[in-house]
């Protein structure tokens, strides 16, 4: 658009610039595509945010591969207050957990948005405490799809309260490959990122390199040394990362301006009446979390290292596919199971 001069010019000189690629046959997205999404987001309560557009975020913006669309439900001005992220271990300690809700309580009382990416554990403990203060969660797929289901509660809280985000298209369902994608924008919309429980091998390592790539400020709550809970924040730590034991400390290393308890907005009331968001999944009830464990449990029993079909996988459990397939997703993040090409999954050694 800067060098064509309008989006109509751009998307007119778009086949050529394919062919100067050596791309023969490109053809530009058919206008039903985009009245489709389009519906879909209107159904689902969802607004579009264009890059150089308000409310779109500067810090994001300022990314060299910042989205050039992000799909919003719920109240888009949290965007133009500070934002801190708080990452962690889906599989988090209790001690994790209490240490999550209590820096996103204290930013929130300081004036920041605490933003996270919706997963369990340390994602929606934070979300939750910071819930009346400011919340965002950047969505791995569409922003009207919610996983894990189990947080549906919390996304049509956040919906009514906060703001949920994506770059991705309306009801795309979030697979492995995406969340490296969703990790850049949770540090990309944030003034520093702090990882308050990981793994040595977790995603949320890869949000803190994101960061760094980004000239933010990366910090990291320290854990015991045995615990393999805390490995990668007692890493980042010796790498340099801040060392954090009270929101006190994430404050101090922030721009003056940004730390003045004064200018903390009131607290969020929650929402009476219908509002338009959020989606009908989001009042579904929570699975239970001991179910989760026992299917993920039977799927890896039945997994070795020579590759069966995932079809096979899901007839010999004898559960729906629609189960199956959040479970998988979960499994092959941990790095417990692997996609192999034909349809094909395995058990990692």
């Amino acid at each position: 658009m800067d060098e064509h001069g309008s989006a109509i010019d751009a998307l007119t000189a778009l086949p050529e610039v394919a062919r100067a690629a050596g791309i023969s046959d490109y053809r530009i997205c058919p206008e039903g595509v985009v009245q489709a999404e389009l519906n879909a987001a209107r159904a689902a309560g969802a607004r579009l945010l264009v890059q150089g557009q308000a409310p779109y975020p500067d810090l994001l913006r300022d990314l060299d591969d910042a989205p050039p669309f992000l799909w919003v439900i719920g109240d888009p001005a949290l965007l133009t207050r500070p934002m801190i992220s708080l990452v962690g271990a889906r599989n988090a300690s209790s001690l994790g957990l209490r240490m999550a809700r209590t820096l996103a309580a204290e930013l929130g009382e300081a004036g920041f948005v605490v933003v996270s990416g919706l997963a369990r554990g340390i994602d929606a403990a934070a979300h939750e405490a910071a819930l009346t203060r400011g919340t965002i969660a950047v969505q791995a797929g569409g922003v009207d799809t919610i996983y894990p289901s189990e947080n549906s509660e919390l996304a049509g809280q956040i919906a009514a309260q906060g703001l949920r985000l994506s770059e991705q298209p309306m009801g795309l369902q979030p697979m492995a490959r995406h969340f490296p994608r969703r990790n850049r924008i949770i540090s990309g919309l944030s003034r520093a990122t702090v990882v308050v429980e990981a793994a040595a091998r977790s995603g949320s390592l890869i949000t803190a390199r994101d960061a760094l790539d980004q000239g933010r400020d990366v910090l990291a709550v320290p854990g015991h040394p045995m615990d393999a809970r805390a490995a990668g924040c007692n890493m980042l730590i010796r790498d340099g990362a801040v060392l954090v034991r009270t929101a006190a400390d994430v404050l101090e290393i922030l721009p003056e301006q940004d730390r003045q308890k004064d200018n903390a907005p009131a607290p969020v009331k929650p929402a009476s009446g219908p509002t338009s968001a959020p989606p009908s999944r989001a009042t579904q009830p929570r699975e239970n979390t001991g179910s989760i464990a026992k299917l993920h449990a039977r799927i890896l029993s039945r997994l070795g290292p020579a590759p069966i079909a995932e079809d096979q996988l899901i007839r010999d459990l004898q559960v729906p596919s629609t189960a199956v397939a959040p479970a998988l997703l979960d499994l092959e993040m941990d790095g417990q199971i692997e996609r192999q090409p034909g349809g094909l999954l395995s058990r990692t050694a």
